[in-house]
Order: C-alpha cells, then structure tokens, then sequence
C-alpha cells in the first residue's frame, strides 16, 4: 500500500525498534536469529532515504538481542539488552564492537530504557528480578534496585530524573523514586497491583465488561508523555491499561480490550495525550485513544480502538512513534524478519487477507489452544524450556519437542506451515515472556 516501507531483517526476527531522538531518517532494529532461543543478535542501524530503507550498519552479538534504546546524549551511541546478562553500548562510528560492555545481570536483559531528563544515565531489567542504573562513563552499574520478580519492562519518567518503574511477572507495576531514602525499601515508593479490582466507579472500557481478572504476567509498559502520572501497561491477558499513580489503590483507569493473544509492546505517542500503540503475539498492531480528551474523559466508552495494522504474519513484538515531522509515522517489528514504517492514519486500509495468513492464523489458534488446555500458558509449573507435557491415563509425562534438524517442510501447498508451527510452538510456549520458559 501508499505509505508503508519494508526492510527485511534476513536470517534474524525482530524484537525491538527505536528511532533516533536526533535524525528523523535513522532506526534501529534489535533482532535475534531462531526466535532468541538460540544463537546469535544483530543491531541494524537503518537509514531512510529516497529508495527505501536502507542498511547503514550493524553489529552482531554472541547471544540474542531483546531490546535497544538510544542515548538522549550522543547522537551516534545506543544501547542494547543481550540474552547473555549483558548490557553493550554501540558507537555508529565505531566498527565491529561495542565501545562498553557490562555484565552484571544473572539472566537475560529483556529492556532498557535512556533517562530522558538528565540524559546521562539509563536502566536495565532482567529476568533475575532486578533493575540496574548504569553511566555511559563508568565501569560497574551505579544502582541496583531489586523487584524479586522476573522484570520484563523498566522505563525512567518522561517528567523527572529520578523516578523510574517497571512492570514484573508478579503482576505488579512498581515506581521507585531515587531522592526517597534506600534503606526502607531500595526507594520503592508504590506497588500497584495490575489485575486487582481497585475503584470501578468511571472505568472507561473496550472490549467485553469483564470485572474478575486473574493475575497474570505483565510484559510492557510506558509513561504518557504528557501527563506525568499516567502509565499504560499491556500483557499475557491480553489487555491494555492505564493507571495514574497518583490514586496506586484504584485500580486501571481504562481498559482497552481487542488484542487476542498477549501485548508485547506498546509506546504512547509523543504528539498527542490520548493516543497509544500496541504491538501483540496476535501478530496485529492497534491504535488506541483512551477517552481522555473527550468532553467527558472517563465516562464508558470514551477508550476505543482507533484501527489496526495486520501486515505482519508473525508475533509483532516491537512498536516506536517517530519524533519528528508529521503527526502519526510509527515503525513495526515482528518475527516475520520484518521491519515496517507506517503512517497510523492509514490504518483502516492496512490489512491482510491472504489464504497464507488465514492458515497460520488457524494453526496459531490450534496450537496456543493445546498449549492453554495442557497448563502451559504460565510459567507456574517451570518446567525445563525444552520439554512439553503429555497426558496418559492420567499421567504427565515429558517428552523433547521436535529439533530444527527434524522438521519437514510440506509439499501439499501450505507454505510449509508445520515446518512454521513447530518453530512457533517452540518459542511461544516455552520461551517467550507470558509462557513456559
């Protein structure tokens, strides 16, 4: 269609996108070959030009890439979240190898978030239950603060230098506060529960009026560029929320239901107040208002679903707003090797319905389906990443699932849509975030 532009991560899927705060041309993409089960990252640093998306450089690592942010500070220095514990810091200037390299997490580091006020420190958050504050400048992490719980999404305030917060696998967004006094609580100033009932009174939703909400992974989330107490968080249960932290007891204050399977990504805008963009394993990304600048904000169905971009045709995993010019130019990530810049106001008429998607949709339903039935939607069992569960005579037994060296591709005209299914079943149920890992 008009207006889209593709690049092809070949040979590695993509986790995380982030244009530049200094060129309104240049993007990069953090991606991981086999899914991030296995194997090595790539950081693409891609330009914009006149004959599309082009390859300005990148760096490969020896373990997986689940996300990247660049510095508020130097034009030419980005950061990126390895599979191996460490956290690396590019130069574009510089070839081959990241000019820092700190190792100081236990697991893999799934995000790490540029302090966007001083511009001279950022965070890390890994699946050992901790967060860390590192300076370009210095050789070890200046902070590290604990959450005791797998930690997906960590992400300073827009709005000051010193508050930072995530969002964990125990259902809990967290807001740590680096001026309050650490010997109390490593200056965690509030726990707020995602999924407990909180206030009902003016919730504005999308999507059914469900009330009970079982606590459940929570993956990502991001503060509003505007106003400074308002959080958006997205998750396994498929739903977005807003929170404003000022009222920590009081439950979402919107809930912006539409996504099938769970939120990956979502980033507010930075042109308007209202408008948020979330990328989930339903492989679509939707454009959301969550009601706040109707005449009458938080009355039932002020939040709505803006639209919906389903070019990809594997999980969209990665979503970035463009800073500069036009209000409405966003960049996509997904495992289908894909980068794609869009203008979300074309977002009605950006859609698939080809017969290749409509079969690995089906299979995607077949399979997540037996994943659920079979008590692998969790990570509560923890079992070994490599195996899944069978029943007899009511019995649990594991068993290895199929290798890549065993796998077929079919001939009967479907794409090789098994060869597709056992990777995908792989990654989904027992690796990604949200599932058995």
């Amino acid at each position: 269609m008009n207006g889209m532009l593709e690049f092809r991560t070949q040979g590695y899927n993509g986790y995380a996108v982030k244009y530049s705060p200094f060129f309104d041309s240049r993007i990069a993409v953090a991606a991981s070959a086999n899914y991030g089960l296995v194997g090595n990252g790539r950081l693409y640093i891609l330009g914009l030009t006149a004959n599309g998306i082009q390859a300005e450089k990148w760096y490969d690592t020896q373990d997986s890439l689940y996300d990247t942010a660049w510095s508020e500070a130097h034009e030419n220095q980005i950061a990126v979240a390895c599979g191996d514990g460490s956290v690396k810091l590019f130069d574009v200037s510089v070839p081959e190898f990241p000019v820092m390299s700190w190792q100081e997490h236990n697991r893999e580091v799934y995000a790490v978030s540029w302090n966007l006020v001083t511009k001279d420190t950022f965070a890390s958050s890994s699946w050992d239950g901790t967060i860390k504050v590192w300076s370009p400048n210095r050789p070890a992490s200046i902070l590290t603060l604990p959450t005791h719980s797998c930690t997906y999404s960590t992400a300073f305030s827009p709005h000051s230098p010193s508050v930072l917060s995530s969002v964990t696998s125990d259902s809990h967004l967290r807001i740590f506060d680096l001026r309050t006094p650490a010997s109390a609580s490593n200056h965690l100033v509030h726990l707020i529960p995602i999924h407990g009932a909180g206030s009902t009174g003016g919730i504005s939703s999308v999507g059914g009026n469900r009330q009970n909400f079982p606590p459940a992974e929570v993956l990502t989330h991001d503060w509003n560029k505007y106003r400074d107490t308002v959080i958006a968080t997205g998750g396994v249960d498929t739903i977005a929320r807003t929170f404003d932290i000022r009222n920590p007891r009081g439950g979402p204050t919107t809930l912006l239901e539409g996504h099938q399977y769970a939120i990956r990504k979502l980033a507010w805008s930075p042109h308007l107040s209202d408008v948020l963009l979330t990328a989930s394993y339903d492989m679509s990304c939707r454009v959301w208002t969550d009601g706040s600048t109707t005449a009458h904000p938080g009355i039932m169905g002020g939040a709505k679903q803006l639209g919906q971009m389903n070019r990809h045709t594997e999980f969209a995993t990665g979503v970035d707003w463009c800073l500069f010019g036009a209000e409405g130019w966003c960049a996509s990530t997904a495992w289908d090797e894909r980068l794609l810049v869009w203008d979300e106001h074309d977002r009605v008429s950006i859609t698939r319905d080809d017969l290749a998607w409509t079969k690995r949709k089906r299979l995607v339903s077949k399979f997540l389906s037996e994943i659920q039935g079979n008590g692998r939607y969790g990570r509560h069992d923890r079992m070994p990443w490599y195996d899944c569960i069978e029943t007899h005579n009511g019995e649990e037994k594991r068993r290895p699932l199929p290798k890549v060296a065993e796998r077929n591709p079919t001939t009967d005209g479907s794409q090789g849509d098994p060869f597709w299914v056992y990777t995908t079943l792989r990654a989904v149920a027992l690796k990604q975030p949200g599932y058995q890992k």
